[in-house]
């Protein structure tokens, strides 16, 4: 009976790990085309992204439903536990970087009213490393890699550093002309959704630590750089 439930739940689990990497794709879809819109002034793009936010909290609920039907169910434990906690906050971190890509594509929609303002390429460089932290997390998620996890951690430094180099070239414009100060409001805002964006993906490469050694690092790597300064 042990070893039939145990089978239940591997299939189960695997199911899990299917429906989020599904989700995954479409949060990812949607984080790249919102910052499109905004880069290359693309209003239809803003709104599939915006149209798409209904999907992913349906996928949300459906998910997090599951995940709490197996842990009433079979009540795991040790690592198989730890997987399922984990998957749930995982699960909600991509529905709030949903949520931070739409608010990105509202912003675009703002700037749309201002043609002439050129949004500064470093976002560009800024999105790059912000992706390629969120692929990375997920990705040491399902294979449960804790070192590519630590690797999206110390990234993260990467995005703040450029989102103040953002917000200064920003204020700069404002200052030179203040036509730019309201679309420069708008760009601000969407460079401050990225950069919680990256906290997101931190945040899923904390969890991904948690589920394969039991160790709690979250706010640790922050204490450690209070300590340096």
């Amino acid at each position: 009976m042990e070893s039939r439930m145990s089978k239940h739940l591997h299939r189960a689990v695997q199911d899990l790990r299917t429906d989020l990497v599904e989700q995954f794709g479409v949060v990812e879809q949607m984080i790249n085309m919102s910052v499109r819109a905004l880069v290359e002034r693309r209003p239809d793009m803003a709104v599939q992204v915006i149209e798409t936010d209904d999907k992913v909290d349906a996928k949300d609920i459906l998910i997090e439903e599951e995940c709490l039907k197996l842990l009433a169910l079979y009540q795991p434990v040790a690592i198989d536990l730890r997987w399922m906690v984990s998957a749930i906050k995982l699960n909600g971190d991509l529905e709030r970087m949903a949520d931070l890509a739409c608010n990105i594509a509202e912003r675009s929609k703002s700037l749309d009213l201002f043609p002439l303002f050129k949004v500064p390429d470093d976002i560009n460089q800024m999105v790059t490393i912000t992706l390629e932290m969120v692929r990375s997390a997920l990705d040491s998620f399902i294979e449960q890699d804790a070192e590519l996890a630590r690797e999206v951690i110390s990234r993260d430094d990467e995005v703040d550093r450029l989102n103040v180099e953002l917000i200064e070239e920003l204020q700069s414009m404002m200052k030179t002309d203040t036509d730019w100060i309201e679309p420069a409001v708008h760009c601000f805002s969407a460079t401050r959704h990225i950069e919680r964006i990256a906290d997101m993906a931190t945040n899923v490469a904390e969890e991904t630590i948690y589920m394969v050694s039991g160790d709690i690092v979250r706010h640790k790597h922050h204490l450690e750089e209070g300590k340096a300064h």
